[in-house]
């Protein structure tokens, strides 16, 4: 049997939802710590000595960068067996490490699907029909002209979706179902026939661009995804074109976004990730009308924040059981995380 309190994790700052403290706490064999950003080393030096596992914010600039999964922190924290991102992605974690040392990093995706896929469309349509604009103008005008805020319609056009995921593919069934929208997809994870199933019609990046009428950034950031949309790609998008990314900072460059739209290359974008979050109130992309912002909340709604938190919770009891986390990022580190598991707890997962 084990001992009261005898698998440790820990948090910093705050959770998705307090129904993960619940279901954690409602385990007398697991013990659920919290620290702050501010926590001094006295408090959580010896936290994270004993930990078994680390439920991590997944946004970056909310985490003080002492708590961020990297070799420093692994050193600190030898015990440590499981990384759990609070999120579907996970910014402050470096895979790299984790995997070298042993520890396995999951996270939630899916969880917020639904969320940010809305999030997705509610900025489409609002780009569309130039209501972004309309409401800046009339605040600042009167007598607005209605004829100078001509919208377009949705209906029948192209929308190019990079990364079918989870959440690209919930953004295709809105845009086809919805609108009858053609759904071009990018995706190189995925075979012509798997994206046809998720609703997207496989096609090379620089097509995708070039035909799209809208472009949606659904990937996760990695090596391959980083800087992936820069000068070059927004060239290839029509005028009439707009960008729109729910994914993560990094993988567009910002510089390039700006000049495009400087330049009338293209006709706005809906931004809700930034290089920094959330970003100053002088960035330059916030100067821009055809601009619509959101500080990273796509994914922020009452009913995503309390599924993240159930999956997150049961994945994390479950691993800690011994079982094989469904959502595992780096599924190469299985055979090193057994050992270390059995050498913590005596047994071998499975």
């Amino acid at each position: 049997m084990m001992s009261v309190n005898s698998k440790r994790v820990f948090y910093v700052k705050y959770l998705a939802n307090e129904i993960y403290a619940d279901i954690l706490r409602a385990r007398p064999d697991v013990r659920l710590d919290r620290l702050e950003n501010e926590s001094p080393d006295e408090v959580s030096a010896p936290i994270l000595a004993a930990a078994h596992a680390y439920q991590v914010g997944a946004a970056r600039d909310e985490l003080a960068r002492h708590f961020h999964v990297d070799q420093d922190l692994l050193r600190r924290a030898p015990n440590l067996l499981i990384v759990s991102s609070n999120g579907a992605g996970y910014d402050p974690v470096d895979v790299e490490a984790c995997t070298a040392a042993g520890v396995a990093v999951v996270n939630q995706s899916g969880g917020n699907a639904h969320s940010v896929a809305e999030h997705a469309l509610a900025m489409l349509i609002t780009l569309s029909k130039r209501i972004i604009q309309a409401d800046r103008a009339i605040r600042r005008e009167a007598n607005v002209n209605r004829n100078a805020l001509i919208g377009t319609e949705v209906q029948g056009k192209t929308i190019g979706i990079i990364g079918l995921g989870n959440v690209g593919r919930r953004i295709a069934a809105l845009c086809k179902g919805l609108l009858a929208m053609n759904v071009l997809a990018y995706d190189p994870y995925l075979s012509a026939t798997e994206m046809a199933e998720r609703g997207g019609e496989k096609a090379a990046l620089d097509e995708l661009l070039r035909r799209s009428d809208y472009v949606s950034i659904s990937c996760p950031l990695t090596k391959e995804s980083r800087g992936m949309i820069g000068a070059r790609e927004f060239a290839l998008m029509q005028p009439h074109a707009y960008f729109i990314t729910t994914a993560r900072g990094f993988i567009h460059d910002e510089a390039a976004l700006e000049a495009a739209l400087r330049d009338k290359r293209i006709a706005g974008a809906g931004l809700d990730v930034w290089a920094k979050e959330p970003p100053p109130p002088d960035h330059p992309l916030l100067q821009f009308d055809n601009v619509l912002a959101s500080p990273h909340t796509a994914g922020v709604t009452r009913e995503a924040r309390e599924n993240m938190a159930r999956i997150a919770a049961e994945q994390m009891l479950d691993a800690l059981d011994g079982k094989r986390p469904p959502r595992l990022v780096n599924p190469q580190v299985w055979p090193a995380y057994v050992g270390r598991f059995e050498r913590s707890f005596g047994f071998r997962p499975g």
